[in-house]
């Protein structure tokens, strides 16, 4: 079967509609970038204080909000545990972000050096590169630890990302994106917040949208044009993700280390009817795209469902 060549693509419609011209849609990309980014060593002020009593999570995004163990707690123990949680988030993005850096990598390798498209894909690179270490400087600024993920999802990636179709990678990218700026656009309006953990995820929010469109854009016209086979890998490849990914968002780690007992917290963290609404409503957006785009099928769809992210 020949490939589809861009002006063939004029034809391909998936349920969203006609698909759009790569290169059309990496040139406003392009252009969002350059009145639209961020350096943060300049754009925010690392030298101010910690802010006393104000909140490095909003605490309705907390992990046990709402839960008898978090009823229980002190204003000073959830204000931490929020500090620990945030350290933990961030830790995961930077992950995710090193995954996805070289998952465009590859994608790029080989397509033409001097198209808008790769010429996007190495600039979301160097957002990414700045994003990664914005958020070391946050948790050191913070003084919680770094939370790395466990050590068999640190080398399960390893495989993910080297067996990993283009669709695949995209998919991925997609839910290690939305499901955080979801969280991320509540933040960085809410003054109860920490003012630099405000001013972070504002750059993160603008910046990333960007980043989501592109890969929509790109898991769209590989779900039509890629072969059967590549489809399903990816919608499996996808709901291991989605599980992995559920896994990971809050290492049980930050329970200890604000003195709480790891078991009960963890019991009463997939127990609670408010964080299960709140990850579904954080990837709702994304779960209806990837279902109007045939991703959540089959085997797959279960594997999302187990992940607590698809009712």
């Amino acid at each position: 079967m020949t490939a589809p060549t861009e002006q063939d693509f004029r034809l391909l419609r998936d349920a969203l509609g006609p698909l759009r011209d790569r290169e059309q849609v990496a040139e406003r990309l392009l252009e969002s970038s350059l009145k639209h980014s961020f350096d943060p060593e300049t754009e925010l002020d690392w030298d101010a204080p910690i802010e006393e009593g104000k909140w490095f999570w909003p605490p309705e995004l907390v992990s046990l909000y709402d839960t008898p163990l978090w009823k229980r707690m002190s204003e000073e123990q959830r204000l931490d545990l929020a500090r620990h949680e945030a350290a933990s988030l961030a830790s995961l993005g930077i992950w995710f972000e090193i995954i996805l850096m070289q998952l465009l990598v590859r994608h790029i390798y080989d397509k033409s050096l001097t198209s808008n498209h790769v010429r996007y894909a190495l600039t979301e690179i160097a957002d990414e590169c700045r994003h990664s270490m914005m958020f070391a400087r946050m948790i050191q600024k913070g003084g919680a630890p770094a939370y790395p993920v466990p050590r068999i999802y640190h080398n399960l990636a390893r495989v993910l990302k080297t067996v990993s179709t283009t669709p695949g990678s995209f998919a991925a990218t997609l839910l290690g994106e939305e499901i955080l700026d979801w969280m991320q656009r509540l933040t960085f309006p809410d003054e109860r917040v920490q003012t630099l953990v405000r001013g972070v995820t504002r750059i993160h929010v603008v910046e990333e949208a960007r980043h989501v469109r592109y890969a929509r854009e790109e898991l769209r016209r590989q779900m039509v044009t890629a072969p059967r086979w590549e489809q399903e890998f990816t919608r499996l490849s996808c709901g291991e993700a989605a599980r992995v990914f559920s896994t990971c968002f809050v290492n049980p780690k930050v329970y200890e280390n604000v003195g709480l007992d790891r078991r009960q917290a963890v019991a009463q963290v997939k127990a609670s009817g408010h964080r299960r609404e709140v990850m579904q409503s954080g990837a709702r957006r994304l779960t209806d795209f990837l279902d109007d785009i045939g991703v959540l099928r089959g085997p797959g769809r279960r594997l999302w469902k187990s992940s607590g992210l698809l009712p």
